[in-house]
Formats: C-alpha cells, sequence, structure tokens
C-alpha cells in the first residue's frame, strides 16, 4: 500500500475521507469548533457544514499554522486528523476529564473511518507525522480525550494512543485525557 500523508489545507480539505452515516465526512463536522450550535442533519446542509469548517480551517491556520493532515492510500483518502491548541478548539473545554493544558495542542480528530484501512498502521503513521511537526514547532505535548472501549470515535481508541506513548493524565470511564510529552 502506497501511503501519503499532507497537511490539511483550505484547498484539500474537499478530499477529507467519507462514510455512510452523520456527519459523513470529518469536512462536515463543526463538533469541536462550534459547540453552541447543535446541528440538525435535517435541516443543515453539507455545503453549509464545509463552509463552516473551511471558515475555522482559515482562521486557525492563519493564528496557529498547519492544524490538520489528510492521509491517502493508494491515492484514496483514507485518514484524517486536526488539531490546535485548546482555545482554538472550544468543545475540548467541556469534557469531565478535561479541559486539555494550556501547554498541549489538541487531538480533536484522528479517524480511519473505513474498515479496511484500518489494522494498517495507518493511525500510527499519521500521528507520528503530527508528533514529528509538533516537536519541530517546540511544542510541549499533545493530548486528547481517547474513547475507552469503541475505535467508531473519530478522536481515536484509548489503546491506539496507550500504544503509541501516551499516558492517561486525567480517567473518566468514557473518554480519558490522554498526553504525550514532547519536551
Amino acid at each position: 500500500m502506497e501511503v501519503d500523508i499532507v497537511d490539511l489545507d483550505c484547498d484539500n480539505l474537499k478530499d477529507a475521507p467519507e462514510w455512510g452515516s452523520y456527519p459523513f465526512s470529518c469536512k462536515y463536522c463543526i463538533y469541536w469548533e462550534f459547540p453552541e450550535e447543535r446541528i440538525d442533519p435535517l435541516k443543515e446542509s453539507k455545503e453549509s457544514l464545509f463552509e463552516r469548517k473551511l471558515c475555522w480551517l482559515r482562521s486557525t491556520i492563519k493564528e496557529f499554522g498547519i492544524c490538520g493532515k489528510i492521509a491517502y492510500a493508494n491515492n484514496r483518502p483514507a485518514g484524517y486528523a486536526e488539531y490546535a491548541p485548546p482555545k482554538l478548539i472550544p468543545n475540548s473545554y467541556g469534557y469531565k476529564s478535561g479541559p486539555p493544558s494550556d501547554d498541549a495542542v489538541f487531538i480533536s480528530c484522528l479517524f480511519i473511518p473505513n474498515r479496511e484501512f484500518r489494522g494498517l498502521g495507518l493511525g500510527s503513521q499519521i500521528l507520528r507525522c503530527i508528533i514529528d511537526e509538533l516537536k519541530r514547532r517546540r511544542v510541549k505535548a499533545v493530548e486528547t480525550f481517547a474513547r475507552r472501549g469503541s475505535p467508531e470515535n473519530p478522536s481515536g481508541p484509548l489503546e491506539f494512543y496507550l500504544k503509541n506513548g501516551f499516558k492517561i493524565l486525567r480517567d473518566d470511564p468514557e473518554f480519558p485525557l490522554v498526553r504525550l510529552e514532547l519536551f
């Protein structure tokens, strides 16, 4: 399998992998960015959601820089990741095991939606690209809310993060906050 992991930008956001149920793709998901908005999938168009996501992406790139990755496997979009300082991902403050630390970058999404691409190390490759980039930028740590017992959660399963060197910072029965020290 040929893998290419690229920085997320305003041109390739449209390539984010898709799947069959709401929100259908990370490119339409504004859960982390706009927690005050409760989306009714029957009333909200994909185009409207995409435009709001694109607006967030532009603003975040301007303030923080690179804030995501897209993985292509054999030239097909296969994985997506999104990350930024917690202040740029407002819903990161709403979890019982939170909030994320001010000295960390928060991964809001690291997802391989299609089962055919899972278990091949693609998620670990994306994570390694994120970690390498954040180290170059002298970021102290990276954190996320990992999901216990479910590989279907877009932030990623707890076992994945523990296998990749993260430690539980604050435990929770469903979404513990995990952290990896970079320096």
